[in-house]
């Protein structure tokens, strides 16, 4: 059992399953500058670091383009963000546990955030279509701040925001990028298996529990 005071969730591939919505933007986009589509898996992999990260690879088609120097391509990044506000929520579905997680966090009297990469004019839209935005004290999307995942910043301004310290509020995530920013932050993580995972099995990273469903991560937590 683990003590807590606040819950902090990611998004795309730990509540929702949205690589569909996402590969129908992206394969939108692509066909407006010429180039191929691409599958669904290709798409899977390339989610979990924001809107630009994931234009910057599928124009590239490859993973690390993500990390390429220079801007993003702004016809590219128009494309996706004018159709992605027309795919958003369409096909996302909410994952097994979660509704059950989210009831469960709220009964032990735990505070509740939603820390995503997803850019906020389409965090708050998808998190109403899905049901979801009532459950969450705070959202902190990808561009709420100044940095995102896997920056601590979104997770220490939550601190902030609740007046908690960082061993108080639990991390739950299906990413590196999840890993990464709750160990700067000092936070606990706790890692879902199924998500998109930009091509890392997060069962190999050293997180404090691997997790099958949010409602299993519920029952391993106390409120401090």
């Amino acid at each position: 059992m683990m003590q807590a005071r606040a819950v902090l969730i990611d998004l795309d591939g730990t509540m929702l399953d949205t690589v569909l919505d996402l590969h129908a933007a992206a394969n939108r986009m692509l066909r407006d500058s010429g180039r191929d589509e691409a599958s669904i898996e290709t798409i899977r992999t390339y989610v979990g670091r924001g809107i630009p990260a994931l234009v910057k690879r599928c124009m590239a088609g490859r993973l690390d383009a993500a990390d390429d120097p220079g801007p993003v391509p702004e016809d590219a990044l128009a494309s996706f963000r004018r159709h992605y506000a027309d795919t958003n929520g369409r096909e996302a579905k909410v994952y097994p546990g979660v509704i059950d997680g989210l009831e469960a966090f709220k009964a032990k009297g735990l505070r509740l955030a939603c820390i995503t990469n997803k850019a906020e004019a389409f965090t708050r839209p998808l998190l109403q279509r899905a049901g979801l935005a009532g459950y969450f004290d705070v959202v902190v999307s990808g561009d709420t701040l100044p940095r995102a995942k896997p920056d601590p910043m979104p997770l220490i301004w939550v601190c902030g925001h609740f007046d908690l310290k960082p061993r108080d509020m639990l991390m739950i995530g299906d990413s590196r990028n999840d890993f990464l920013a709750a160990r700067a932050a000092g936070c606990p993580i706790f890692l879902v298996p199924y998500g998109y995972n930009e091509g890392h099995d997060v069962r190999k990273l050293e997180g404090d529990a691997i997790v099958a469903t949010l409602f299993e991560a519920a029952k391993l937590i106390t409120r401090a």
